[in-house]
């Protein structure tokens, strides 16, 4: 019966980053997790550049400029969180591994 379903052959696309014996899942975590971060970095920056427009457009109303306030407090904690990962994984890394990017640059190995 399981000599009908075939072979399972490894996409093609993986084996520009490697191949599966190669590493290649890893190298495609670490690009998804490097696109992630880049994202957050260019959300963030849209968020100081909104904030500060709804700060200079909000005139004397003290409602709209606590808006602003806290658009901008948001923006720098999500932004510290961001890069408070990267630190936490190359300590982790550090004290688990002897290797801080370790966790950061994957390497998996298969039989």
């Amino acid at each position: 019966m399981l000599g009908i379903i075939g072979t399972i052959n490894e996409p093609a696309q993986l084996n520009t980053l490697g191949g599966l014996q190669g590493g290649g899942i890893g190298a495609l975590l670490n690009i998804v997790t490097n696109i992630l971060i880049v994202t957050a970095g260019i959300y963030t920056l849209f968020n100081f550049i909104l904030a500060g427009y709804g700060f200079l457009s909000a005139g004397n109303d003290p409602k709209k400029i606590e808006a602003a306030w806290a658009k901008i407090w948001q923006s720098i904690l999500g932004l510290t969180v961001a890069a408070g990962a990267f630190v936490l994984a190359a300590i982790f890394g550090w004290l688990i591994f002897d290797n801080p990017s370790f966790i950061l640059n994957p390497t998996i190995t298969t039989p």
